[in-house]
This record gives C-alpha cells, structure tokens and sequence, in this order.
C-alpha cells in the first residue's frame, strides 16, 4: 500500500504523514507543488529526524504520477470530507493508493472527476467539526486499510 499526499502545504503534517508509513514500511507519494521545502533543516525543524527512513517519491503534477504509475482505477482511494463512503466501506487492495490532498483545498476537482465511488469519508458525529488535520485523518485511514496486515 502506498499513501499520496497531492499539494501537501504543512510540513508537520506531511512530517507526521511520513512518520506513520516509516512505522508501517509504507511508501510516500508527493504531487508537487509541495508548500514548504524538502531540505535537511526543514525536515529536521519539522521534527523528523526519521525522514530518512522515509520511502519517499516525488512527481511533477498528477498526470506524471498516473503515468509512472499506471494504477488501476480500483486501486485509487480518495479521501475527502464529502465522500458518501466511509473509510470502512472499500476492500482495500494490498497495493492501493490512498490519496490525500492539501489541507486548504483538499484533493482538486479535476482529479476526483468521474471518481465519486472512489471517494471515502472519515465519519464525523458534530456537525460543527468540518474537517480534520490532515495528519490525523491520514493516520486513522492507514490504519484501518492496513487493518488486516495487522492482525484486526
């Protein structure tokens, strides 16, 4: 499985996004533009002193992701606040794509087009929450797609 992060802006959340599939053995996907800088201080002022542990691969936009990639379209899973599926909802594929996008604009409408039964939401009981941290929203769905690699 691998986790897609398009356009991440906050360096801590996509620090703590790394964080998770380090302890995972998972892949990272960024889908430039990144909002902040890649280098050695910024990691390290983010506090990742893992990141190089990190299986980290970049791309240019979405379109050079999908054809490096090639995924099948059941092998995408998209994540926003206003998908009509849960995260528990979907067999996920052992080699899936789970995509997140920024925090202040989540995933671009071009690339959810056409995409509405691939599209999953976290579950929220108070409607005065809109969204969550990005972080926190990623960590949770990992989990749950990983569930039965983990013994759940």
């Amino acid at each position: 499985m691998k986790v897609v992060i398009v356009t991440p802006e906050i360096p801590y959340n996509t620090g703590a996004i790394g964080r998770t599939c380090v302890a995972l053995g998972l892949e990272l996907i960024l889908i430039k533009p990144l909002g902040f800088s890649l280098d050695e201080r910024t990691v390290k002022r983010a506090g990742a002193s893992y990141w190089k542990h990190v299986q980290l691969t970049e791309y240019d936009d979405w379109q050079s992701f999908l054809d490096a990639r090639k995924p099948d379209r059941d092998s995408l899973y998209f994540f926003e606040e206003n998908g009509e599926q849960t995260i528990y909802d979907p067999d996920y594929k052992l080699d899936g794509y789970l995509v997140f996008g920024c925090e202040s604009s989540g995933i671009p409408q071009e690339i959810l087009e056409g995409m509405n039964d691939r599209l999953f939401s976290l579950p929220m009981r108070n409607p005065v929450v809109k969204s969550l941290n990005l972080a926190n929203v990623a960590t949770a769905v990992i989990y749950q797609a990983m569930r039965p690699q983990l013994g759940g």
